[in-house]
């Protein structure tokens, strides 16, 4: 049996986001790496999780209890002390390293905002359009949704290396707090006025809601202005990152037409 457990995890396709055992996953918070998620045996109660819990808890990590049934699905060595960590592939920016792209190129503010995008290649792709249409970054809420992994860094197409990706606690408040900045919200949801009725020059804030419930009430009340995309097929929705395609080259059109 034990021939054919080594045997198991040798096989096992590596996620090289995830780090396991107790030393690792010390090592990658006290070395300033971004860990995205925690995962912890339940009922664990050893000096080894208490210590790796402490660092969570100082880097405000997402921390989750589960089975050992899961972990040892998730692991790929058999070994990891019922403590799993997910790190980013690519480090955050700041929501000010965002602002202060747009300075350096003395343009209006162009945002991107995702609400709640879980898939990994719309996040990737809507990294790589977010670069095409000159928008400034993108930021990305903390919970339920998809960090910078391996799989959104691949889809970006080396566009994460020239936009800032930043990650925030709440996407209200984030959204309130760049309204100070001279910031205007536009989200899209089918309800909304058709986009090319819009006026979308200016510091401009673009909201992308999930694959599957579109924007979020909360965030969708922050927003000043909701865009519908003109369809005449015969379904009526988009993929997440096609939509903010769409949306982000009419914003850019705009700006290039004055």
């Amino acid at each position: 049996m034990k021939d054919f457990k080594d045997r198991d995890f040798k096989n096992k396709e590596i996620d090289e986001n995830l780090i396991e055992g107790k030393n690792a996953i010390i090592e990658a918070f006290r070395s300033g790496k971004t860990v995205d998620k925690l995962y912890v045996l339940k009922d664990a109660n050893t000096p080894a999780v208490q210590s790796v819990l402490r660092e969570a808890k100082k880097n405000d990590t997402i921390v989750t209890f589960t089975d050992k049934v899961r972990l040892d699905h998730m692991s790929a060595t058999g070994k990891h002390q019922g403590l799993i960590a997910r790190v980013s592939a690519y480090e955050y920016s700041e929501v000010e390293d965002i602002l202060e792209n747009a300075r350096k190129k003395d343009e209006p503010p162009f945002v991107i905002i995702c609400d709640g995008i879980v898939d990994p290649h719309n996040l990737g792709s809507i990294i790589r359009t977010t670069n095409l249409v000159g928008a400034h970054g993108v930021i990305v809420p903390k919970r339920n949704a998809v960090g910078l992994t391996s799989v959104v860094v691949k889809a970006s197409a080396g566009a994460i290396n020239y936009t800032p990706v930043a990650k925030v606690t709440n996407i209200s408040r984030t959204i309130e707090e760049l309204k100070k900045e001279g910031l205007w919200f536009v989200c899209a949801d089918m309800s909304g006025a058709p986009m090319y009725d819009l006026d979308l020059k200016g510091p401009i804030g673009l909201v992308i809601g999930n694959e599957g419930e579109g924007v979020s009430r909360l965030v969708r009340e922050k927003c000043d202005f909701t865009a519908k995309i003109p369809m005449k097929g015969d379904i009526d929705s988009l993929n997440a990152s096609v939509a903010m395609g769409v949306l982000s080259y009419e914003i850019l059109r705009q700006r290039l037409n004055g």
